[in-house]
């Protein structure tokens, strides 16, 4: 097995330094100085004026009684203080809030000689019980709070077992993983990682499971599962990749309707023998590896024929191979799902993992995770479409 005639090599650097070239323009490259720094000002801006909005309301009520003839009424502004402080602050500032907006009434009505008038008492009567609702409204929404950090937290516990995160070092190897859902407030989704340490080498998978909701999350345990334990007992990734394929198969076979029929999982395999300098990659329908030099330097490990995902190999087609290629000291080997290669930008244009990277030098993969999903982030605006699973190892 040699060189896979498919391997593209990309890089525009220093040669000094290593480092991009000045000018080198590719997608998420840098924003200008200062935008960075720019989101979370205004995030901290905006959040302090909400926490405000409560005492402002008050203010703008009392100026519109002062200042406006008496048929007017500032009942709105005084109504709305508590009912704005509700969902966003603490039970005692609610409480606060709608304290000071009653106090605030009857201190006007007082100035004004008609607190014993009816449109008077009627507009105080009407702010306490905001205030009152105000107050109840907010132990609702704590509750709900507190229900949902407890979710929260069983969900994190659940991604722990299913996906937990590889030690820092394997076998003489540097690891790094990271996981992003899209959909907000989940842990998990459909794609999935693991790295097991075997007799054969460190052998590792990244997936993509076809679908979302528990049905993939039942099916990414699966896959995980069944690797780690083909990992250890199969001589060939071609051995590792089949077990999977029955493992999902057994799933399958466990439901009904379009899931059984269409259940499939993109994988990419590789095993990095102990000792030689060499990754082999088996490739089922995912997007391919990436290997960046201690130069800089970017390989993207295409496969020489497309094979078919996970449990779609009764469809027929050709078999996946299994393809070396040198892994020199100092480099690292990116794993990714699509959820990296298909962000799109607010126009529409895919992101280009190959091109940010080529040129650039990370001092780990831990770093090189972290400025990649900074970069995928600023590409989409921040607002990411699919899973995103990203493993990277180096040796050092």
């Amino acid at each position: 097995m040699g060189q896979p005639g498919g391997e593209r090599r990309t890089g525009r650097h220093d040669d000094r330094t290593g480092r991009p070239s000045p000018g080198a323009g590719r997608p998420g490259s840098a924003p200008p100085p200062g935008a960075a720094e720019a989101w979370p000002r205004r995030l901290v801006c905006v959040r302090a004026f909400v926490r405000a909005l409560p005492v402002l309301l008050v203010v703008a009520g009392i100026l519109y009684d002062c200042f406006t003839p008496a048929e007017f009424t500032a009942a709105p502004f005084f109504t709305a203080a508590p009912l704005v402080a509700a969902p966003l602050s603490s039970p005692r500032g609610t409480v606060l809030a709608g304290s000071l907006a009653v106090g605030a009434v009857l201190t006007v009505h007082l100035l004004l000689g008609i607190v014993l008038h009816v449109d008077a008492v009627t507009e105080v009567v009407t702010v306490a019980t905001a205030a009152v609702l105000a107050v109840l409204i907010n132990v609702v929404v704590r509750r709900g709070d507190e229900r949902l950090a407890s979710v929260r937290e069983i969900a994190e516990f659940a991604q722990r077992a299913v996906l937990p995160e590889p030690e820092a070092r394997i076998a003489g190897l540097e690891v790094a993983a990271r996981y992003e859902a899209a959909q907000e407030d989940a842990f998990i989704g459909g794609d999935l990682y693991a790295v097991q340490d075997s007799p054969h080498g460190v052998r590792l998978v990244v997936g993509d499971v076809r679908g979302k909701g528990m049905t993939a999350v039942a099916a990414v345990a699966t896959v995980v599962g069944a690797f780690r334990e083909a990992a250890e007992q199969e001589a060939t990734l071609q051995g590792v990749a089949g077990r999977l394929e029955r493992a999902l198969t057994r799933a399958g076979s466990r439901r009904d309707g379009v899931e059984a029929a269409e259940g499939f999982t993109t994988a990419v395999l590789a095993e990095i023998p102990r000792g030689e300098g060499v990754v082999r990659v088996v490739n089922r329908g995912h997007p391919p590896p990436l290997l960046l030099g201690p130069d800089g330097t970017l390989a993207v490990l295409s496969a020489e024929t497309f094979a078919l995902p996970l449990g779609l190999s009764e469809l027929g087609g050709p078999c996946a191979p299994t393809v070396q290629h040198r892994f020199p000291r100092g480099a690292t080997l990116l794993l990714h799902t699509d959820g990296l290669s298909e962000a799109r930008d607010p126009r529409g244009e895919f992101y280009d993992p190959a091109a940010w990277l080529a040129g650039r030098v990370f001092p780990g993969p831990d770093a090189l995770l972290a400025a990649l999903f900074e970069a995928v982030c600023r590409h989409t605006g921040g607002a990411l479409t699919d899973d995103l699973a990203l493993l990277a190892v180096r040796r050092p």
